[in-house]
């Protein structure tokens, strides 16, 4: 939105204010101001003069020699343009002087003649593009005066960024009506009536949709006179950058900038039967050619002002060629109207228009100003143009609306805002800008929104009204009172964090896959009807077929992410994912959430990078054994053989997860409670799948390993005492397990032993058939003293005992 500053004076008297102090004020109100920009400072060192005498050059037929009086002199200028002659007041540029364009003015000779200067016309000032003849000022200018203070140009252009929820600020008007609020000045609207006194029967209108057209309002003005408009007029436009065409287009522009009522003006004659008809296209009417002679396609969405024939313009955004006001027109039909701004904005972007019109217009433009602004332009026509003033008119307002108040709370506002105002202070404020306000009560009061105020719809509009005129410089800057206290933070969250960095520092990667899966992962697992894994939850609107279902396994996704390394030739790959599963209860209640860490493991061991010291060994089922061994000494929980810690059991016969093989599975449990498998996954599960490389994997309960009580880290000085180190070689079935050898060991409970580890396991030709050698070395140490012989030997021979009385194993001498 552009104005002058002189122009905003004829509705508001802002004298107390310099353009600056006006430009912040209406920034802190909301209207953010781009610029405040001095107009026409290049003119000024032109003066005003009087042409003196006016005579044929004597040495060419179309030049005139002039005396122009400039005030302190009287120079002699060469000129020829047609309408220069004796009295008539012009513009001077005398030598030095520097136009536009970075022309600058010398001394010369024309046809032998000096002249001291140049009558300038209106495109060499750069005010138009008009050039048939030298610049008209007033009759009686005095001359020597600076051309653009005698002109009125010397003005200030303050620009608005306007938001478009403030339609009401596209005109000086509601600017003004702003400024009024913050200066508790009176505010200036030019005296016009708001009715039609008498319906016309020189024409009729008809509109099909009161949703798209809510009201529409013409006149018929007979018998003007079209021609250029004076001064006045043509100086506001020039100011903000709109170009004069004629006094009735002109005039339309400046109710539109007054009022923001955009306003059209047809050539009546040329409307057939005298009708107005505003509706949508027909079937056969899919082009129309608007103003600037460009053929545009419209469809049956759009909005139309017809004749009793055709289409005669777009409404709300261009007029038709056909029907546009030409230097022959003497007869208009003025419409003002109100259109639907969904409606337009959609119009406009189609047909790729934008008008000074459409931005009013999709923005939303106030039905009751309509038939303000359209007696307005039909005063200022009939003043300019000679027109016959018409006391009749049409006015359809078939989409009226009862104003709703709304509520307004003094002591909400005040506690919202910070300030302390009474229900009058706040009404006095409203007021000020045109909202009308009456007290409910002493602390509430009903406000009733303006039509031009299509912003306010509830309580929190108003409370921004009143800090806005209020003003927000005033409202007493305080600090927030904040809790300082560190927010406690879900251990499980922090743990999870802690793990997945853990983990991708022994090459791993983690992966985040969707929860929504396909139903096929269930069988391509092999899993049992019975199993509680098949159970899940369906989604209502699943995004795919292949995410129709929240997943209750993480296992098929990592087995999904594998096959897509392998296809990218990637087939060392060590990947876990933390994430929830999703167990269904029944229809009225949500799924239980449960959060599982489960892991693949595929290929070289050391990874695609491997040193070349490395061997190309592929993983087994140690490195995932080692790998969940790592995942609990990472969250601080104890590995044992005893019933209160955690240890690695081989699955019950017929409890062997059914993807996974009987001879490499194992269960991580506590007690009785499971916690998690791992082993490797079987050949025909892994095709189902697409997947030719073996896959070892582990899958854990991590909110039950989050339960868990973590071990207390006791502090152990270091030993001040040797060790004494032992070997036993024991003969034992092939059905025992060593790991059951080192666990006798561990739980014996001998205060001696320090450490106890297998370094051989033997099977050949001098052991028993049926039978294996298993060898440990088990370290001695005391904290209070240097151990003897006599002491190892005791605690040794015990453990030797317990370990043949156990597993009926014999002692190997070699």
């Amino acid at each position: 939105m552009k104005f002058t500053l002189n122009w905003l004076q004829d509705y508001v008297d802002t004298t107390s204010l310099s353009p600056d102090q006006l430009a912040d004020r209406l920034t802190m109100l909301g209207l953010e101001v781009d610029s405040v920009t001095p107009l026409y400072q290049e003119l000024s060192p032109l003066k005003t003069g009087l042409v003196i005498s006016s005579e044929k050059h004597p040495n060419a037929d179309k030049l005139n020699l002039c005396h122009v009086d400039v005030g302190k002199e009287t120079v002699q200028i060469v000129c020829g343009a047609p309408n220069v002659r004796e009295g008539l007041s012009v513009v001077v540029a005398l030598p030095g002087t520097i136009l536009p364009g970075n022309f600058k003015i010398k001394k010369s000779k024309v046809r032998g003649i000096e002249s001291f200067g140049m009558i300038c016309s209106e495109r060499e000032l750069g005010l138009s593009d008009e050039h048939t003849g030298i610049m008209e000022l007033a009759e009686g200018t005095e001359q020597g005066q600076t051309f653009i203070k005698a002109t009125g140009l010397d003005d200030v252009l303050i620009e608005i960024d306007l938001t478009p929820n403030r339609p009401d600020c596209t005109s000086l008007i509601g600017v003004a009506r702003e400024i009024c609020g913050i200066i508790s000045k009176p505010l200036q609207i030019p005296v016009v009536t708001d009715v039609i006194k008498q319906t016309s029967t020189n024409f009729s209108v008809t509109v099909e949709s009161d949703e798209l057209c809510p009201r529409y309002a013409g006149k018929l003005i007979k018998n003007i006179q079209i021609g250029p408009s004076p001064w006045w007029l043509r100086r506001l436009l020039i100011s903000v950058g709109l170009r004069p065409i004629n006094n009735i287009v002109d005039i339309t522009n400046f109710v539109m900038l007054e009022f923001g009522q955009p306003l059209h003006a047809f050539d009546f004659d040329t409307l057939a039967d005298g009708k107005i008809v505003v509706r949508t296209p027909r079937s056969n009417e899919t082009t129309f050619t608007t103003l600037d002679n460009i053929k545009r396609t419209i469809d049956s969405n759009m909005l139309l002002i017809c004749d009793g024939e055709k289409p005669i313009a777009v409404a709300g955004i261009m007029g038709g060629l056909d029907s546009e006001v030409t230097n022959a027109t003497t007869n208009i039909f003025l419409e003002s109207a109100c259109f639907n701004a969904v409606s337009i904005r959609k119009t406009a972007k189609r047909i790729n228009i934008s008008t000074d019109a459409s931005y009013r217009f999709e923005r939303g433009v106030d039905p009751d100003i309509t038939i303000k602004a359209l007696n307005r332009a039909v005063d200022l026509i009939c003043e300019i143009a000679g027109g016959e003033v018409p006391e009749d008119g049409i006015d359809v307002y078939g989409g009226q609306k009862d104003p709703s108040p709304l509520t307004l709370r003094v002591s909400r506002t005040n506690n919202h805002l910070g300030i302390d105002l009474d229900s009058e202070d706040m009404a006095a404020l409203l007021e000020s800008i045109g909202i009308d306000c009456k007290n409910k009560d002493t602390d509430t009061l009903l406000v009733t929104p303006p039509s031009f105020r299509i912003d306010i719809e509830r309580e929190a509009d108003l409370v921004e009204e009143i800090a806005r005129l209020y003003g927000y410089d005033n409202i007493p800057v305080t600090l927030p009172k904040v809790n300082l206290s560190f927010p406690v933070q879900e251990s499980n969250r922090k743990r999870r964090g802690d793990l997945s960095i853990n983990l991708t520092s022994i090459n791993y990667t983690e992966a985040i896959n969707y929860s929504f899966v396909s139903e096929k992962y269930s069988d391509f697992l092999s899993l049992s009807p019975n199993d509680q894994r098949r159970h899940n939850v369906a989604l209502l609107n699943p995004i795919s077929e292949d995410q129709a279902i929240l997943r209750t396994m993480l296992l098929p996704g990592l087995l999904e992410n594998v096959k897509r390394n392998i296809s990218f030739q990637k087939t060392a790959v060590k990947m876990f994912e933390i994430g929830k599963v999703f167990t269904p209860v029944d229809i009225n209640r949500q799924p239980i959430e449960k959060t599982r860490l489960t892991a693949v493991l595929s290929g070289n061991r050391y990874g695609e990078s491997s040193s070349l010291y490395y061997k190309n060994d592929s993983v087994d089922i140690f490195d995932a054994k080692g790998s969940v061994e790592f995942i609990i000494d990472n969250l601080g929980l104890t590995f044992g053989s005893n019933t209160e810690t955690i240890q690695f059991k081989q699955p019950e016969k017929g409890t062997c997860e059914p993807y996974a093989e009987p001879a490499y599975s194992l269960v991580l449990c506590n007690n009785d409670k499971i916690l998690g498998t791992l082993g490797k996954i079987k050949a025909d599960i892994l095709r189902n799948f697409g997947i030719k490389y073996a896959v070892y994997y582990y899958d854990l309960d991590f909110d039950t390993l989050c339960d868990l009580k973590i071990s207390d880290n006791n502090f152990t000085p270091l030993p001040v005492y040797p060790s004494v180190k032992r070997d036993i070689a024991l003969i034992v079935p092939l059905s025992v397990s060593s790991g059951e050898l080192l666990n006798v060991v561990q739980s014996s409970r001998d205060k001696l032993i320090e450490s106890s580890e297998i370094f051989d396991i033997f099977q050949g030709d001098k052991i028993p058939k049926g039978f294996k050698s298993v060898a440990l070395s088990i370290t001695y140490r005391s904290q209070t003293k240097t151990l003897k012989e006599k002491n190892v030997g005791k605690s040794h021979s015990k453990i030797v005992h317990l370990l043949t009385e156990k597993f009926k194993g014999s002692f190997r001498d070699a």
